[in-house]
Order: structure tokens, then C-alpha cells, then sequence
């Protein structure tokens, strides 16, 4: 499975962002799909996951409340809305595919995007 995630840029603190990622090369609804972020001089971590057919969601304490994610399973593409940005918000953020959208542990997911880097300014 390929993945490729799109749509970060700068955006001011507040504001709000769109991330996609496009699914290619496997059946996209045999997996679930998350978002992890990496801040400079941090590990990575956990942001979001949303299971197969979109029935179920987990979030990360940080973000839950501001970010929103989905799937639309016919476009092989899931989705990451960012809303209330803030400057801690600012990191690279890759999208994951995996059969367990519970964990939040980076290597019980199987695939990996190339990341999109997102600016949050104060």
C-alpha cells in the first residue's frame, strides 16, 4: 500500500487546515488509517485513527475537540481537519494504515505516507 498525503502549508494560530491522504496499490477499506506527527527533536506521535468503514474514531487528548478525521473508502482517501490551530501543532504529519485503529504505538502500523509539514504561526 502507498500512501500520499497532501495539503499542509502555513497557517496562522486559529486558523484551520485540511490534510488528504491517498490510499493506492491494496484495498483501502481492508485497513484502518491514522494521522501521526512529528514536532522537531520530538519522537512521533499519535494523532488519530479512524477504523475501516469510518464506525469508530480515537484522538489524541491533545487534539480531540479540534481535529476531525474521515474516510471516504469509494476515493481511498482519508481525511485530517484541523481546527483552533496552535503553535505546538506545528510538526510534519504522516498518514498510517493498519488493522488496529487503537493503538497509538508507530510500529503496530504497517504503512507509512511521506509526510506533509504544517505551520502553525503565533
Amino acid at each position: 500500500v502507498q500512501l500520499q498525503a497532501s495539503g499542509g502549508g502555513l497557517v496562522q494560530a486559529g486558523g484551520s487546515l485540511r490534510l488528504s491522504c491517498a490510499a493506492s496499490g491494496g484495498t483501502f477499506s481492508d485497513y484502518d488509517m491514522g494521522w501521526f506527527r512529528q514536532a522537531p527533536g520530538r519522537e512521533r506521535e499519535f494523532v488519530t485513527a479512524i477504523s475501516r468503514y469510518g464506525g469508530a474514531t480515537s484522538f489524541a487528548d491533545a487534539v480531540e475537540g479540534r481535529f476531525t478525521i474521515s474516510r471516504d473508502n469509494a476515493r481511498n482517501t482519508v481525511y485530517l481537519l484541523m481546527d483552533s490551530l496552535k503553535p505546538e501543532d506545528t510538526a510534519v504529519y504522516y498518514c498510517a494504515a493498519g488493522i488496529y485503529y487503537t493503538t497509538q504505538t508507530n510500529r503496530d502500523w504497517h504503512y507509512w505516507g511521506q509526510g506533509t509539514q504544517v505551520t502553525v504561526s503565533s
